[in-house]
């Protein structure tokens, strides 16, 4: 495990970049399949790692909390190498209840990564509604427990999630997120 922290070339008010991804649901994705909703909460993440899974339970939350929100985890690593991160396995943890989000994405390719600069599990980019497209207007972590086993203390998705739904600023300062690095089929 390489302990990374979130470092992306997005910077606020960039677009959303594009992608189409098959999800564990069987469906493909974009981000034009959540143009009924006001914010869209892209988080890089993955099956096998203690930082990603300890957010699994939030995210779950955010997807059930949040009509306006859709919760979109993209597992970009290498499933080769890491077999634990497949789409097989994916979908089981959806079908099991374990992952509940929006949409669970298989970024075989890691070009959707790469496109967003993503380097860690979990690397959440929360971007809003605006003119019809989303555009990045938080990139910072999940909650305040920077380690598996730390007490949350103050979940700040949700502070920037509800002040975008309401069209406001957010009243946080961004903190990068930290976890496993994404495991990349050419490193």
């Amino acid at each position: 495990m390489v302990l990374k922290e979130s470092d992306s070339k997005l910077s606020r008010g960039d677009a959303a970049p594009e992608f189409s991804l098959p999800g564990a649901d069987g469906g493909t994705y974009s981000p034009a399949s959540f143009a009924d909703r006001e914010a869209l909460l892209v988080v890089f993440t993955c099956n096998h790692c203690p930082y990603a899974k300890a957010k699994f339970d939030e995210l779950n939350y955010l997807a059930r909390s949040y009509d306006e929100l859709a919760v979109v985890g993209i597992n970009a690593n290498d499933a080769e190498e890491y077999p634990e991160d497949s789409l097989e396995r994916m979908e089981e943890l959806v079908e099991d209840g374990t992952i509940e989000y929006t949409a669970y994405l298989r970024d075989d390719s890691q070009e959707t990564a790469r496109e967003y600069g993503a380097v860690c599990t979990p690397d959440p980019f929360l971007f809003g509604r605006e003119e019809g497209e989303f555009r990045l207007a938080f990139h910072s972590r999940i909650d305040d427990a920077m380690s598996p086993d730390d007490e949350v203390t103050d979940y700040e998705m949700r502070t920037a999630v509800e002040a975008v739904i309401a069209g406001e600023e957010i009243p946080l300062d961004e903190t990068p997120s930290q976890g496993c690095s994404i495991k990349w089929k050419d490193e």
